[in-house]
């Protein structure tokens, strides 16, 4: 069974509509986790380095399963979509690269983790092991979570009638927030312990190793074909999100000195990369129908769907606030006070709202020009290089304010 597609000519009221509503719903659910990250003060103590990997690990989340959203999106608009189990349909071989690049890319990111931290000089740290074990276990628990969730919204997209372009990005990437941080937690309960942590990190490198060679090996296209695509620019922006990371890390006693902060870490980063993420999806699609062209200078469309991302962008930035004030004074945790973490959400939204922009509308019209994969190449350099933004414009705001 085919299904109609909707041409996205315009921003219209129930695109508007659709991504507020996505927005707030992924910002409710990353305050959450922030919650969760807040409330760990004593692992993050005593597992010094965790912290550096939340980034990485909640966008590889975002950066897979936003990709598969991306991919289904523009089969519904161009009317190849087919919701079916089959493995070798387009939702089962979506599904399967998601689940091999997610195993993979949670234990490459926790090797990459151990030698940035070595490289910035963060020390003490997590072992190897630690850090493979935290990353891989932790990615896998929760990319099921978000795994659910895509599959979920591809289906309630033919049901409903809703625009993936306009509620995968923010649902995905900021749900992820909500999986990913408590996910981490857990796992980080097999950390520290000696031989039983170096043998399941060994056997999760192993297991690794083996589903890389099959994917990249397997007679089924799409998934040969996502999988051999996506492990260099995730590899890539793995990296990006360990800077971040270091970034954050840096940063841990003026994070734990205003635990608000730190509930308002992933919402503040999940936000900025779900505006990358809807309009990198938008123009992916634009383009992919031959509705807008790629070119250099943004066409007046593109201008226009700009423009609807930079509106929507401060009342949501403005409740990320909100909701870190109040998750923190129920909970105890200490805050510098609603004006002040107002003051910082706004002034880093603002500069990273310019930024989502540009890199969301030249990383795509980029990937389309050069022959690639839009959906497979923009979506993950969108959200990491926005990751390492928001890491950046935050800490900056927070020095300005002056509660770091």
């Amino acid at each position: 069974m085919r299904y109609a597609t909707r041409a996205p000519l315009a921003v219209r009221t129930a695109d508007t509509r659709q991504r507020l509503v996505a927005l707030v719903i992924g910002v409710v659910a990353a305050s959450a986790g922030g919650l969760v990250l807040a409330s760990a003060e004593g692992m993050l103590t005593d597992l010094p380095g965790l912290l550096l990997l939340v980034p990485g690990a909640i966008a590889l989340r975002g950066n897979v399963f936003g990709a598969v959203g991306s991919r289904l999106g523009t089969a519904v608009h161009t009317g190849t979509f087919r919701l079916s189990a089959r493995a070798d349909g387009v939702v089962g071989q979506n599904m399967l690269g998601a689940a091999a690049l997610s195993l993979v890319l949670s234990a490459a990111l926790g090797v990459l983790a151990r030698g940035t931290a070595v490289v910035f000089g963060i020390a003490p740290t997590m072992t190897l092991a630690d850090f493979v074990v935290v990353s891989t276990l932790g990615g896998l628990l929760a990319s099921v979570a978000v795994g659910v969730v895509t599959v979920g919204l591809a289906a309630g997209s033919v049901r409903f009638g809703w625009d993936l372009d306009n509620v995968m990005a923010p649902l995905v990437s900021t749900l992820g927030d909500l999986a990913t941080v408590p996910a981490l937690v857990v796992a980080a309960m097999l950390a520290d312990r000696a031989g039983l942590t170096d043998a399941v990190g060994l056997g999760v490198l192993a297991a690794a190793l083996a589903v890389l060679v099959v994917a990249w090996r397997t007679p089924l296209d799409e998934v040969r074909r996502i999988v051999r695509q996506s492990v260099p620019v995730l590899a890539v922006a793995g990296v990006l999100d360990l800077v971040a990371g270091v970034t954050v890390e840096k940063r841990l006693d003026d994070l734990l000195a205003a635990e608000a902060l730190l509930v308002l870490l992933p919402a503040f980063l999940g936000t900025a990369g779900a505006l990358g993420g809807i309009l990198s999806s938008r123009l992916s699609t634009h383009f992919h129908l031959g509705l807008d062209d790629a070119k250099p200078l943004p066409s007046r469309s593109s201008l226009r769907e700009a423009r609807s991302i930079g509106l929507i962008a401060v009342p949501v930035f403005a409740l990320c606030a909100a909701l870190a004030q109040g998750a923190s004074v129920v909970t105890g945790q200490t805050t510098p006070g609603l004006g002040n973490l107002l003051l910082v959400v706004l002034m880093a939204g603002a500069v990273a709202t310019v930024l989502v922009v540009l890199v969301a509308y030249y990383t795509t019209m980029a990937a389309f020009r050069f022959g690639l994969d839009p959906d497979t190449y923009g979506i993950p350099m969108v959200l990491s290089v926005l990751d390492l933004i928001g890491a950046f414009t935050l800490v900056l705001a927070m020095l300005a304010v002056g509660v770091a």
